[in-house]
């Protein structure tokens, strides 16, 4: 049984994904925020809840457009019911998903350690 509602988070997850890509890009044009692609969406098992992972073109300002987000979560969750068939549509909370700000770090620093092993 928990194998099963495992299974169902993932794929509300996916379907959430895909449908907040377009919500937030559509917002982020409209509002004239920071070029902005949903990453991830984590749903609660209980799918009151969804965190939304949101990468940023320009980290500089990445806080000011996921300030801008949950500001308009309300709308974009309603512009969501709409466009997705589910009972309950879980409430939206925004966050910078850091990783590809550490991935490009990582990538740095081993283009750095590559360079200085060359000059050697």
């Amino acid at each position: 049984m928990a194998q099963k509602s495992f299974h169902r988070t993932d794929r509300v997850s996916a379907q959430l994904r895909r449908e907040l890509g377009t919500l937030v890009h559509e917002a982020v044009r409209e509002h004239g925020l920071c070029s902005t692609s949903v990453s991830d969406v984590e749903v609660t098992r209980d799918m009151a809840h969804a965190k939304v992972f949101v990468t940023v073109l320009m980290a500089d300002r990445a806080a000011e457009t996921v300030k801008a987000l949950k500001a308009l979560a309300p709308e974009i969750r309603y512009q969501l019911a709409r466009a997705v068939k589910m009972r309950h549509v879980p409430e939206l909370h925004f966050h910078y998903d850091e990783s590809v700000d550490r991935g490009e770090r990582i990538d740095t620093l081993l283009r750095d350690v590559r360079a200085s092993d060359d000059a050697d």
